[in-house]
């Protein structure tokens, strides 16, 4: 009974995980001016780096839930969510430009690290079921 809570426990918090990017994506194109004020003034061609970077959050969060390339997708969440790192680091900097209290820019900097964490999580293979040893031989 514990080993089904825990695939369900783990199905439940992938599921969580990869909504979180895919509505995070979505939200690229419902609100990109939101999203370009975020990016650094350094970062060429904004409107297409936050049009992109959509695309690539709602693609990978798909892609967490298809066994097999989750693994690879957890990779490619961990490597977003350290390129998108500079944009929450400007938005802290710059907290008088945006409509969000500045200690919670500040509580979003640590976030990531957890959210780095979450994902790292799903690169480990999984371990065998019972019964299932051997099979990957075939």
């Amino acid at each position: 009974m514990t080993g089904r809570i825990a695939r369900l426990a783990e199905a439940v918090g992938r599921s969580m995980f990869s909504g979180l990017f895919v509505v995070a994506g979505v939200g690229h194109f419902l609100n990109p001016e939101m999203f370009v004020k975020i990016v650094p003034p350094y970062l060429p061609a904004p409107k297409l780096l936050v049009l992109i970077s959509g695309v690539v959050e709602i693609v990978l969060g798909v892609l967490l839930l298809v066994p097999r390339v989750s693994r690879l997708a957890a990779w490619g969440i961990i490597a977003l969510l350290v390129a998108v790192f500079p944009a929450n680091v400007y938005m802290f900097q710059h907290a008088e430009s945006f409509e969000i209290p500045r200690w919670a820019l500040l509580a979003r900097l640590p976030l990531q690290a957890l959210l780095i964490y979450w994902a790292y999580r799903y690169t480990k293979r999984p371990a065998p079921t019972a019964g299932a040893v051997g099979r990957e031989l075939v």
